[in-house]
């Protein structure tokens, strides 16, 4: 990407999205493009083909999408499933259709295999079963990398495909029912010093672990990646730690203040026992990440405790 190339960043009112426009406009890029879901329907053909060809949009980071944790995906699958393949079928599409220089659809690391070795490579997608409480999700963004692929193979698109770790930063989703993992625990552990809870129950053993990412490191890999990378192949953003859910409520009770409890309700799911990613491919091309997962959590939690 130039300086002054026009770059769209779809979702840029969600946690990656928003990260990306700060790390495009920290770099100095000059036409960063956005719009809101109110001012644009990604899932609207004409509406978004009109938009790309107004616009003359060369590069797109296709970062819409429906998101949320465990019980969020276990309690509206069918919306989870059809708003994504809404979203990204129709921008794909349309961007191989106007032409666009070159597009980044994001992914999830629940993509991969329920049991797939840890850590996860690459080539292990579609080896093995789903994690089922999110398997719909899962199935979306699976599409989604096939059709990049399929466009990339049958028109020569410059069409990528990244799959980031789980994500946290400051503006995520703190919806006690909707969130992930990290903003729904520093929401309860937040409330529970405030108000003097003596204790915090969380979900599952505790038992599981899971790989984190701070936003402002996976956008600069975003970026880094839209520079420097061209394949068919899917390539993972991940830190290449990762800790169990209970060493993540200890940092944030600490982080905190909170010096109750915590209980682990083992009647709720835990989700994939273990999700860590192989970044070795990403690693190699030279980027690596810069936030510690304390430092991270440390921010984010400042951010909300300001802003709820």
């Amino acid at each position: 990407m130039n300086k002054d190339s026009r770059i769209y960043v779809a979702g840029s009112s969600g946690l990656v999205g928003k990260a990306i426009v700060n790390n495009l406009t920290n770099h100095e890029y000059e036409e960063v493009i956005t719009t809101t879901h109110s001012e644009l329907d990604l899932s609207k053909p004409p509406t978004f083909g009109e938009f790309l060809s107004v616009m003359d949009l060369e590069y797109v980071f296709l970062a819409a999408a429906r998101v949320g944790g465990i019980y969020a995906n276990n309690t509206f699958p069918a919306e989870f499933i059809y708003q994504n393949l809404s979203i990204q079928t129709n921008v794909i599409h349309e961007c191989y259709l106007k032409k666009v220089k070159k597009l980044m659809f994001l992914g999830s690391v629940c993509i991969y295999p329920l049991h797939a070795t840890v850590p996860v490579k690459e080539e292990s997608l579609l080896t093995g079963e789903l994690e089922d409480s999110n398997q719909w999700y899962a199935v979306a963004k699976i599409a989604g990398i096939k059709m990049c692929q399929a466009y990339r193979r049958q028109y020569g698109c410059d069409f990528i495909s990244v799959m980031p770790c789980n994500l946290y930063g400051i503006g995520d989703n703190f919806h006690p029912d909707n969130s992930h993992v990290i903003p729904g625990l520093i929401r309860k552990f937040v409330n529970a010093k405030e108000n003097n809870l003596p204790s915090v129950t969380c979900w599952g053993t505790g038992e599981a672990r899971r790989e984190f990412m701070y936003m402002d490191d996976m956008a600069d890999a975003c970026v880094f990646l839209m520079n420097n990378y061209s394949d068919e192949q899917i390539i993972n953003i991940g830190t290449g730690v990762d800790y169990t859910i209970k060493e993540l409520a200890e940092i944030i009770s600490e982080l905190t203040g909170y010096e109750g409890e915590i209980i682990w309700d083992t009647s709720k799911p835990n989700g994939t026992p273990k999700r860590m990613l192989d970044s070795t491919r990403l690693l190699n091309l030279g980027w690596k990440p810069k936030v510690s997962l304390r430092d991270g959590l440390a921010k984010t939690i400042e951010w909300y405790i300001k802003n709820k």
